[in-house]
Protein backbone atom coordinates (compact mmCIF):
# COMPACT_ATOMS: atom_id res chain seq x y z
CA UNK A 1 0.00 0.00 0.00
CA UNK A 2 1.75 2.75 -0.68
CA UNK A 3 2.01 6.63 1.45
CA UNK A 4 -1.33 8.47 -0.11
CA UNK A 5 -3.60 5.22 0.67
CA UNK A 6 -2.31 5.24 4.42
CA UNK A 7 -2.68 9.07 5.10
CA UNK A 8 -6.44 8.52 3.48
CA UNK A 9 -7.22 5.84 6.34
CA UNK A 10 -5.42 7.88 8.93
CA UNK A 11 -7.77 10.94 7.86
CA UNK A 12 -11.03 8.83 7.22
CA UNK A 13 -13.99 9.46 8.68
CA UNK A 14 -14.23 9.19 12.11
CA UNK A 15 -11.17 11.04 12.20
CA UNK A 16 -11.75 14.97 12.70
CA UNK A 17 -8.48 16.31 13.00
CA UNK A 18 -5.05 15.04 12.71
CA UNK A 19 -1.80 17.03 14.07
CA UNK A 20 -0.18 17.06 11.42
CA UNK A 21 -1.51 15.38 8.37
CA UNK A 22 2.42 16.57 7.08
CA UNK A 23 3.95 14.29 10.07
CA UNK A 24 1.93 11.32 9.07
CA UNK A 25 2.98 11.27 5.71
CA UNK A 26 6.87 11.20 7.49
CA UNK A 27 6.17 8.75 9.60
CA UNK A 28 4.22 6.27 6.65
CA UNK A 29 7.60 6.81 4.77
CA UNK A 30 10.31 6.32 7.71
CA UNK A 31 8.40 3.66 9.10
CA UNK A 32 6.82 0.20 8.46
CA UNK A 33 5.18 -0.40 11.22
CA UNK A 34 4.21 2.98 13.02
CA UNK A 35 3.34 2.67 16.79
CA UNK A 36 -0.03 3.64 17.69
CA UNK A 37 -2.31 3.99 21.35
CA UNK A 38 -5.47 4.10 22.63
CA UNK A 39 -6.04 4.78 26.27
CA UNK A 40 -9.18 3.95 28.31
CA UNK A 41 -10.01 4.71 31.87
CA UNK A 42 -11.81 1.29 33.06
CA UNK A 43 -15.37 1.96 34.29
CA UNK A 44 -18.80 1.57 32.39
CA UNK A 45 -20.14 -1.20 29.98
CA UNK A 46 -18.94 -0.17 26.57
CA UNK A 47 -21.33 1.48 24.03
CA UNK A 48 -21.23 2.18 20.22
CA UNK A 49 -19.19 5.49 21.15
CA UNK A 50 -16.50 4.52 23.50
CA UNK A 51 -16.09 0.73 21.21
CA UNK A 52 -17.63 1.10 17.87
CA UNK A 53 -16.55 4.42 16.82
CA UNK A 54 -12.90 4.25 18.03
CA UNK A 55 -12.57 0.32 16.63
CA UNK A 56 -13.74 1.62 13.24
CA UNK A 57 -10.46 3.74 13.23
CA UNK A 58 -8.68 1.10 14.78
CA UNK A 59 -9.38 -0.88 11.98
CA UNK A 60 -8.54 1.72 10.03
CA UNK A 61 -4.98 1.81 11.03
CA UNK A 62 -4.42 -1.42 11.43
CA UNK A 63 -5.17 -1.74 7.51
CA UNK A 64 -2.74 1.50 7.12
CA UNK A 65 -0.01 -0.96 8.74
CA UNK A 66 -0.06 0.60 12.19
CA UNK A 67 0.70 -1.70 15.18
CA UNK A 68 -2.20 -0.66 17.49
CA UNK A 69 -2.73 -1.27 20.95
CA UNK A 70 -5.21 0.14 23.68
CA UNK A 71 -3.88 1.12 26.71
CA UNK A 72 -6.29 -0.01 29.55
CA UNK A 73 -5.92 2.86 32.20
CA UNK A 74 -6.04 1.23 35.29
CA UNK A 75 -4.12 4.34 37.35
CA UNK A 76 -5.81 6.96 35.42
CA UNK A 77 -9.27 4.82 36.65
CA UNK A 78 -8.50 4.97 40.27
CA UNK A 79 -7.18 8.71 40.40
CA UNK A 80 -10.36 9.43 38.30
CA UNK A 81 -12.99 7.27 41.24
CA UNK A 82 -13.80 4.95 38.21
CA UNK A 83 -15.92 1.73 39.60
CA UNK A 84 -15.99 3.79 42.74
CA UNK A 85 -12.30 3.47 43.08
CA UNK A 86 -12.03 0.12 43.66
CA UNK A 87 -9.01 -1.90 42.42
CA UNK A 88 -10.81 -5.28 42.37
CA UNK A 89 -13.49 -3.76 40.46
CA UNK A 90 -11.21 -1.89 38.19
CA UNK A 91 -9.37 -5.23 37.15
CA UNK A 92 -12.49 -7.03 36.86
CA UNK A 93 -13.79 -4.79 34.41
CA UNK A 94 -10.64 -4.24 32.91
CA UNK A 95 -10.82 -8.17 31.39
CA UNK A 96 -14.26 -7.24 30.03
CA UNK A 97 -12.47 -4.67 28.57
CA UNK A 98 -9.66 -6.22 27.10
CA UNK A 99 -11.51 -9.45 25.33
CA UNK A 100 -14.12 -6.71 23.41
CA UNK A 101 -11.35 -4.52 22.69
CA UNK A 102 -9.95 -7.82 20.81
CA UNK A 103 -13.49 -8.74 19.49
CA UNK A 104 -12.48 -6.10 17.20
CA UNK A 105 -9.66 -7.70 15.84
CA UNK A 106 -7.02 -10.01 17.56
CA UNK A 107 -4.46 -7.66 15.78
CA UNK A 108 -4.74 -5.14 19.08
CA UNK A 109 -2.14 -5.15 21.85
CA UNK A 110 -3.68 -4.96 24.91
CA UNK A 111 -2.05 -3.16 28.04
CA UNK A 112 -2.65 -2.66 31.89
CA UNK A 113 -1.34 0.40 32.95
CA UNK A 114 -0.06 -1.57 36.41
CA UNK A 115 1.79 -4.10 34.03
CA UNK A 116 3.56 -1.31 32.43
CA UNK A 117 4.36 1.17 35.74
CA UNK A 118 5.89 -2.22 37.81
CA UNK A 119 9.42 -1.82 38.18
CA UNK A 120 9.78 1.03 36.12
CA UNK A 121 11.48 3.58 37.42
CA UNK A 122 12.71 4.93 34.12
CA UNK A 123 8.48 5.82 33.72
CA UNK A 124 8.81 7.23 36.92
CA UNK A 125 11.25 9.61 37.02
CA UNK A 126 9.24 10.59 32.80
CA UNK A 127 6.76 11.05 34.81
CA UNK A 128 7.73 13.88 37.05
CA UNK A 129 10.55 15.41 34.40
CA UNK A 130 7.26 16.12 32.14
CA UNK A 131 4.97 17.60 35.31
CA UNK A 132 8.30 19.22 35.84
CA UNK A 133 7.89 20.82 32.46
CA UNK A 134 4.05 21.52 33.08
CA UNK A 135 2.84 24.81 34.52
CA UNK A 136 -0.17 24.63 37.29
CA UNK A 137 -1.93 26.85 35.25
CA UNK A 138 -1.85 24.34 32.04
CA UNK A 139 -2.51 21.06 33.93
CA UNK A 140 -5.80 22.98 35.60
CA UNK A 141 -7.18 23.09 31.75
CA UNK A 142 -6.14 19.61 30.85
CA UNK A 143 -8.17 17.95 33.96
CA UNK A 144 -11.53 18.18 31.44
CA UNK A 145 -9.45 15.23 30.01
CA UNK A 146 -11.31 13.74 33.11
CA UNK A 147 -14.64 14.92 32.05
CA UNK A 148 -13.89 17.67 34.83
CA UNK A 149 -14.45 21.46 34.81
CA UNK A 150 -12.67 23.50 34.89
CA UNK A 151 -12.67 25.09 38.83
CA UNK A 152 -14.53 21.96 40.16
CA UNK A 153 -13.45 20.54 43.42
CA UNK A 154 -10.68 18.28 43.22
CA UNK A 155 -8.27 16.61 44.58
CA UNK A 156 -4.46 16.93 44.36
CA UNK A 157 -3.68 13.15 43.03
CA UNK A 158 -6.03 14.91 39.90
CA UNK A 159 -3.36 16.94 39.15
CA UNK A 160 -1.29 14.08 37.82
CA UNK A 161 -3.61 12.66 35.69
CA UNK A 162 -2.29 14.77 32.59
CA UNK A 163 0.86 14.20 33.00
CA UNK A 164 0.83 10.18 33.62
CA UNK A 165 -0.96 10.20 30.14
CA UNK A 166 1.58 11.88 28.61
CA UNK A 167 3.83 9.65 30.08
CA UNK A 168 2.05 6.60 29.19
CA UNK A 169 3.33 7.91 25.48
CA UNK A 170 6.59 8.45 26.00
CA UNK A 171 7.12 4.61 27.68
CA UNK A 172 5.24 3.05 24.90
CA UNK A 173 7.13 5.37 22.50
CA UNK A 174 4.38 5.96 20.62
CA UNK A 175 4.27 7.42 16.97
CA UNK A 176 0.38 8.09 16.94
CA UNK A 177 -1.64 9.09 19.55
CA UNK A 178 -5.29 8.06 19.20
CA UNK A 179 -8.74 9.47 21.12
CA UNK A 180 -11.95 11.05 21.00
CA UNK A 181 -11.63 14.98 20.63
CA UNK A 182 -11.92 15.06 24.47
CA UNK A 183 -8.78 14.35 25.28
CA UNK A 184 -7.27 17.15 23.04
CA UNK A 185 -5.55 18.85 26.05
CA UNK A 186 -3.28 15.68 26.67
CA UNK A 187 -2.03 15.27 23.14
CA UNK A 188 -1.19 19.07 23.36
CA UNK A 189 0.26 19.17 26.46
CA UNK A 190 2.64 16.02 25.19
CA UNK A 191 3.53 17.73 21.20
CA UNK A 192 4.84 20.76 23.63
CA UNK A 193 7.03 19.02 26.29
CA UNK A 194 8.50 16.17 24.81
CA UNK A 195 10.32 18.81 22.31
CA UNK A 196 11.77 20.68 25.61
CA UNK A 197 13.18 17.32 26.74
CA UNK A 198 14.46 16.28 23.22
CA UNK A 199 11.64 13.95 22.34
CA UNK A 200 10.00 13.43 19.39
CA UNK A 201 6.61 14.17 19.81
CA UNK A 202 3.24 12.31 18.11
CA UNK A 203 1.39 12.73 16.27
CA UNK A 204 -2.18 13.74 17.59
CA UNK A 205 -4.92 11.67 15.70
CA UNK A 206 -8.78 12.38 17.43
CA UNK A 207 -11.83 10.79 16.24
CA UNK A 208 -15.24 12.47 16.09
CA UNK A 209 -17.30 12.37 19.40
CA UNK A 210 -20.94 10.74 18.44
CA UNK A 211 -23.69 12.45 20.44
CA UNK A 212 -25.91 10.41 22.85
CA UNK A 213 -29.76 10.11 22.57
CA UNK A 214 -30.88 13.71 24.69
CA UNK A 215 -30.75 17.14 23.78
CA UNK A 216 -27.41 18.67 23.11
CA UNK A 217 -26.63 21.03 26.08
CA UNK A 218 -23.39 23.08 26.93
CA UNK A 219 -21.78 22.39 30.34
CA UNK A 220 -19.55 24.95 29.89
CA UNK A 221 -16.37 22.70 29.92
CA UNK A 222 -14.09 24.66 27.05
CA UNK A 223 -13.87 28.16 25.83
CA UNK A 224 -14.73 26.49 22.09
CA UNK A 225 -18.63 26.62 22.60
CA UNK A 226 -18.62 24.26 19.82
CA UNK A 227 -16.73 21.93 21.54
CA UNK A 228 -17.86 22.48 24.67
CA UNK A 229 -21.18 21.40 22.85
CA UNK A 230 -19.46 18.40 21.39
CA UNK A 231 -18.26 16.79 24.75
CA UNK A 232 -21.03 17.45 26.97
CA UNK A 233 -23.88 16.02 24.65
CA UNK A 234 -21.23 12.99 23.90
CA UNK A 235 -22.43 9.23 24.64
CA UNK A 236 -21.72 8.44 28.01
CA UNK A 237 -21.75 5.61 30.04
CA UNK A 238 -22.38 8.01 33.65
CA UNK A 239 -25.79 8.22 31.96
CA UNK A 240 -26.57 5.05 30.38
CA UNK A 241 -29.70 6.13 28.92
CA UNK A 242 -28.24 7.99 26.74
CA UNK A 243 -26.46 5.16 25.14
CA UNK A 244 -26.47 2.52 23.11
CA UNK A 245 -24.72 -0.54 24.53
CA UNK A 246 -23.14 -3.19 22.55
CA UNK A 247 -25.49 -5.14 25.08
CA UNK A 248 -28.59 -3.63 24.30
CA UNK A 249 -30.83 -6.12 22.19
CA UNK A 250 -33.24 -5.00 19.52
CA UNK A 251 -36.21 -4.23 21.72
CA UNK A 252 -33.92 -2.08 23.88
CA UNK A 253 -32.71 -0.27 20.77
CA UNK A 254 -35.86 0.91 19.56
CA UNK A 255 -37.35 1.95 22.44
CA UNK A 256 -34.41 3.87 23.26
CA UNK A 257 -34.31 5.26 19.73
CA UNK A 258 -38.31 6.01 20.00
CA UNK A 259 -36.72 8.61 22.68
CA UNK A 260 -33.96 10.27 20.67
CA UNK A 261 -33.60 13.65 20.02
CA UNK A 262 -34.31 13.83 16.53
CA UNK A 263 -36.32 17.14 15.20
CA UNK A 264 -37.39 17.36 12.17
CA UNK A 265 -34.86 19.22 9.78
CA UNK A 266 -32.08 20.08 12.51
CA UNK A 267 -29.04 18.30 11.56
CA UNK A 268 -26.61 19.77 14.53
CA UNK A 269 -26.41 17.40 17.36
CA UNK A 270 -28.80 14.62 16.10
CA UNK A 271 -27.19 11.66 17.34
CA UNK A 272 -29.08 9.48 14.88
CA UNK A 273 -27.60 11.17 11.61
CA UNK A 274 -24.38 11.15 13.13
CA UNK A 275 -25.24 7.46 13.34
CA UNK A 276 -25.76 7.31 9.71
CA UNK A 277 -22.72 9.18 8.85
CA UNK A 278 -20.18 7.87 11.40
CA UNK A 279 -20.92 4.28 11.80
CA UNK A 280 -23.19 3.12 9.07
CA UNK A 281 -21.56 4.56 6.27
CA UNK A 282 -18.39 3.43 7.47
CA UNK A 283 -19.36 0.30 7.11
CA UNK A 284 -22.18 -0.19 4.73
CA UNK A 285 -22.22 0.99 1.19
CA UNK A 286 -25.81 2.12 1.63
CA UNK A 287 -28.51 2.96 3.87
CA UNK A 288 -31.95 1.91 3.17
CA UNK A 289 -35.31 3.11 4.86
CA UNK A 290 -38.00 1.05 5.16
CA UNK A 291 -41.31 2.98 4.70
CA UNK A 292 -44.98 2.78 3.93
CA UNK A 293 -46.55 3.09 0.34
CA UNK A 294 -48.58 6.15 1.39
CA UNK A 295 -45.31 7.40 3.00
CA UNK A 296 -43.11 7.69 0.05
CA UNK A 297 -41.94 3.52 0.12
CA UNK A 298 -39.11 2.26 0.35
CA UNK A 299 -35.84 4.45 0.14
CA UNK A 300 -32.23 3.31 -0.50
CA UNK A 301 -29.28 5.78 -0.18
CA UNK A 302 -25.57 5.77 -1.42
CA UNK A 303 -24.05 8.64 0.73
CA UNK A 304 -24.31 10.29 3.68
CA UNK A 305 -24.47 13.53 2.55
CA UNK A 306 -27.79 12.19 -0.24
CA UNK A 307 -29.83 11.04 3.97
CA UNK A 308 -29.21 14.64 5.24
CA UNK A 309 -30.30 16.66 2.48
CA UNK A 310 -33.65 14.33 2.48
CA UNK A 311 -33.78 14.77 5.89
CA UNK A 312 -33.34 18.85 5.55
CA UNK A 313 -35.48 18.89 3.15
CA UNK A 314 -38.80 17.16 5.41
CA UNK A 315 -38.67 14.53 2.86
CA UNK A 316 -37.33 11.78 5.14
CA UNK A 317 -39.31 11.61 8.49
CA UNK A 318 -37.46 11.57 11.99
CA UNK A 319 -39.23 8.12 13.36
CA UNK A 320 -38.53 6.98 9.74
CA UNK A 321 -34.78 7.63 10.14
CA UNK A 322 -34.61 6.22 13.92
CA UNK A 323 -36.08 2.94 13.16
CA UNK A 324 -33.85 2.48 9.91
CA UNK A 325 -30.74 3.24 12.12
CA UNK A 326 -31.88 0.22 14.83
CA UNK A 327 -31.70 -1.90 11.58
CA UNK A 328 -28.14 -1.54 11.18
CA UNK A 329 -27.14 -0.69 14.93
CA UNK A 330 -28.22 -3.74 15.71
CA UNK A 331 -26.18 -5.90 12.91
CA UNK A 332 -23.07 -4.00 13.93
CA UNK A 333 -22.98 -4.88 17.58
CA UNK A 334 -24.74 -8.67 16.95
CA UNK A 335 -21.56 -10.07 17.49
CA UNK A 336 -20.30 -8.39 20.67
CA UNK A 337 -23.94 -9.03 21.96
CA UNK A 338 -23.84 -12.53 21.07
CA UNK A 339 -20.22 -13.23 22.43
CA UNK A 340 -20.81 -11.69 25.89
CA UNK A 341 -24.38 -13.61 26.20
CA UNK A 342 -22.17 -16.62 26.56
CA UNK A 343 -22.68 -17.62 30.03
CA UNK A 344 -18.96 -17.82 30.95
CA UNK A 345 -18.81 -14.31 29.31
CA UNK A 346 -21.70 -13.08 31.04
CA UNK A 347 -20.42 -13.46 33.83
CA UNK A 348 -17.62 -10.49 33.41
CA UNK A 349 -20.48 -8.38 33.13
CA UNK A 350 -21.06 -9.05 36.81
CA UNK A 351 -18.83 -6.57 38.13
CA UNK A 352 -21.71 -3.84 37.12
CA UNK A 353 -24.55 -5.06 39.05
CA UNK A 354 -23.17 -3.35 42.01
CA UNK A 355 -21.47 -0.51 41.06
CA UNK A 356 -22.26 2.74 40.57
CA UNK A 357 -20.88 4.60 37.13
CA UNK A 358 -19.93 8.00 37.29
CA UNK A 359 -18.83 10.87 34.63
Amino acid sequence: MDTEKKVELVCRPPTEEVITIKEVRELFESKDKPNHYIGYEISGQLHIGSLILAGLKIKDLIEAGCKCRVFLADWHAWINNKMEGNWDKIHAAAQYYKEAFQLISPKIEIILGSDLYHNNDEFWKNLFLIAKHTTLARGTKCLTIMGRKEGEAIDIASYIYPALQVADIKEMEIDIAHAGMDQRKAHMLARDVFPKLGWKPPVALHHHLIPGLLKPEAEGYDENKTMDLAISAKMTKSKPWTCLFIHDSKEELIKKMEKAWCPEKTVVGNGPLEYVKYLIFHEFRSFDVKRPAKFGGDISFDSYEEVEKEFVAGRLHPMDLKMAVVEYIDKIIAPYRKYFEKPAKAKLLDVYKETKITR
